[in-house]
């Protein structure tokens, strides 16, 4: 949830970007309160809603595939109907992380006599040229071309460094290096974006703030500090597999199993080593080493 809520922060400090991606026109957006939906349960934390003259835009925003959704984009649209009957309205989920399943491509809940469509957005088949000639997209940018992003992190890091409002750079560069935690490590992201001076931005502290709720949520009762350090092994972790995988192809579990046991200093110290990775034995001797030292 904390990557789909930076999404939520874009739409809300960058409506004209949105607009003119998603619209086609700058039109001018009103954002709608959760709340003004009644009876529950609705997940307001993460329901974007935006009013353009007789339109409604609902956007949602998901990591990663969700069963749900269908369900839910003909939930929202029936208590959309019924609160604004004279308004269209037009539901996007857009999907932020490359995935093979077949979910992202789900645009419709059936039961029955019942059927609803809804729009589907896969930022990793969108135009990285597009999301790059509007300021609040970005960091989205980032993930158009997730098999080969680093061209592409730099040509985002290159039009913030060019901004001339510092906090708007500052807001931006933050964005960028949470969203592209999605496919690279802390340390791929530095060494691109240069030093990263985002620890005091809004965006990074209410990111943080996310991070630091879900770790409790699921049960991380030692401290909020040491539940955020779970937090980024576990995403490290994830990042470090992923790296391999598209290296050297599907791994045995019993190493994936190994590999989200190291603390993360290991798991630093072999996204660097798999550079040099040409087979599935480079990776088993590295693991051997590591037992051994």
């Amino acid at each position: 949830m904390a990557y789909d809520n930076v999404c939520k922060y874009l739409v809300e400090w960058f409506p004209e970007s949105f607009a003119r991606w998603l619209l086609g026109s700058p039109v001018p957006l009103i954002q709608l309160q959760p709340t003004e939906l009644s009876s529950e349960p609705i997940r307001a934390d993460s329901l974007i809603l935006l009013r353009a003259q007789n339109l409604i835009l609902h956007l949602e925003f998901q990591t990663d595939p969700d069963p749900d959704i269908p369900f839910r984009m003909a939930d929202y649209c029936l208590r959309l109907f019924r609160r604004y009957p004279d308004q269209e309205v037009r539901q996007i989920v857009i999907y932020l992380r490359k995935t093979q399943s077949e979910r992202v491509y789900q645009t419709s809940f059936q039961r029955g006599s019942l059927s609803h469509r809804f729009e589907v957005l896969r930022l990793w088949e969108q135009d990285p040229e597009v999301l790059s000639r509007y300021p609040g997209l970005l960091p989205l940018a980032v993930l158009a071309e997730p098999d080969n992003p680093e061209p592409r992190l730099r040509q985002v890091a290159r039009a913030i460094a060019e901004m001339e409002d510092p906090k708007l750079r500052q807001e931006l560069k933050a964005a960028t290096a949470v969203l592209a935690g999605l496919t690279w490590t802390p340390e791929e992201i530095s060494r691109v974006l240069g030093g990263l001076a985002v620890r005091e931005s809004t965006i990074y502290q209410m990111w943080r703030a996310e991070a630091l709720k879900e770790g409790r949520e699921e049960g991380l009762k030692q401290g909020l500090e040491q539940g955020l350090q779970q937090g980024l092994q576990q995403e490290a972790a994830r990042l470090t597999l992923s790296q391999l995988q598209r290296k050297l192809g599907p791994l045995p579990e019993d190493l994936s199993e190994t590999i989200r046991r190291l603390p993360t200093e290991q798991l630093e110290g072999l996204a660097e080593a798999l550079l040099d990775f040409q087979t599935l034995a480079d990776l088993t001797q590295w693991l051997e080493e590591l037992a051994s030292a």
